[in-house]
């Protein structure tokens, strides 16, 4: 993994952040965007449609240095698609819409999107360009068509376009010999829905044998009430059923599906898993809430706020639910040495603003069960 982007000591333990605070411009649907302090785990509020799940996506790209593969992936979970034909061969097919990437989705020569630490000189930032001749990258490459084309800039540094609006391939450019891309930060992304079996095949395949495989099971046993000693993978993906998880319950003489221990056990368990799949790196859960009971948040989070130390994992969450918020102030009250932060995301005035909550704030707050969401 590379060395983290900008320093963010935690007060009593080693490990540092790779965004101690965050500002996002022009980015779908965030105008600007400032966070003053992050924490090792950083829980996001706010209304529906606020830009929660855009900020998730925000970061993504950022620790994918915005890659061509990073940048089309948000825009194809969202849909934004448009139909294109290559030009030499005529299929059609369906691309992503990379206009759609900018703020108010009409991106100009100058257009600009910016990620990253409050210290501008250590962005991402991702840019429209209609020339290229004189470009230092691009010597030889003229644009015949307009066509604007975008190039990400790290550290003061260009790199190769990640594509072009009309998504045509440049043979010139292939054949150059261009710059390497900065290294990526490891990411992972939790959505709202169940996680599903080849992502649970992937991640205890990273774990298997491991003290994480155990630290999984544990999960799953906050949410259980104890009983689950054994997880495994089985079947082929060639089969009917597919590759599946069992789990082995104290008690019962077979196996039982998985599954069948409900959306909340199987909650903690992903976000377990990926905490350990996520190390040195970034873990992103989008309605961290879902499926999780409310007497059992704060058990979640001690066991997500201990487990993203140890593994040295910055997370990002978004939560629509107050019983998430109260259990999370808990578990941070609970936590001498890991460091974890609240804001809620709320537009006034047509301008989109981070309001930020210190942990004595938030404690307060979940003790006289003041609306922070």
């Amino acid at each position: 993994m590379p060395a983290a982007t900008a320093p963010a000591q935690d007060a009593k333990v080693g490990g540092e952040l790779h965004l101690p605070d965050l500002r996002i411009e022009g980015f779908r649907g965030i105008d600007a965007l400032s966070v003053s302090r992050l924490g090792r785990v950083t829980l996001i509020g706010g209304k529906n449609s606020v830009g929660k799940t855009t900020l998730l996506d925000a970061v993504g790209v950022y620790a994918a240095r915005g890659s061509r593969d990073s940048i089309s992936e948000v825009l194809r979970r969202s849909e934004e698609l448009t139909a294109s034909v290559e030009k030499e061969t005529g299929e059609k097919a369906l691309t992503p819409n990379y206009a759609a990437l900018f703020h108010g989705r009409e991106p100009s020569q100058g257009s600009l999107i910016s990620i990253g630490p409050l210290d501008k000189a250590k962005r991402l930032n991702i840019k429209v360009r209609s020339q290229w001749e004189g470009s230092h990258i691009y010597p030889d490459i003229h644009e015949t068509d307009g066509d604007p084309m975008l190039v990400t800039e790290f550290r003061g540094q260009e790199f190769e376009p990640p594509a072009a609006f009309a998504f045509r391939r440049r043979r010139r450019a292939q054949q150059m010999e261009l710059p390497p891309p900065p290294s990526p930060i490891h990411c992972e992304l939790l959505r709202p829905n169940t996680i599903d079996n080849r992502a649970i095949a992937r991640y205890l395949d990273g774990v298997a044998l491991t003290d994480d495989e155990t630290r999984a099971a544990q999960a799953l046993n906050i949410a259980l009430d104890g009983g689950v000693e054994r997880i495994a993978m089985i079947g082929e993906w060639t089969d009917r059923a597919g590759r599946r998880a069992v789990a082995k319950i104290k008690g019962h003489s077979r196996p039982v599906p998985l599954r069948s221990l409900g959306d909340g056990a199987m909650r903690m368990f992903g976000v377990a898993l990926a905490l350990a799949n996520s190390q040195d790196g970034f873990l992103l859960i989008d309605e961290a809430e879902n499926g999780v009971h409310h007497s059992v948040q704060r058990a979640y989070w001690r066991m997500v706020l201990q487990a993203a130390q140890e593994y040295n994992v910055q997370v990002f969450a978004t939560t629509h639910s107050w019983d998430c918020v109260r259990g999370f102030a808990q578990a941070l009250a609970d936590a001498e040495t890991v460091k974890g932060a609240y804001f809620r995301m709320d537009r006034r005035g047509g301008c989109l603003r981070a309001v930020e909550y210190s942990e004595e704030d938030l404690a307060i707050a979940a003790e006289m069960l003041i609306e922070v969401r």
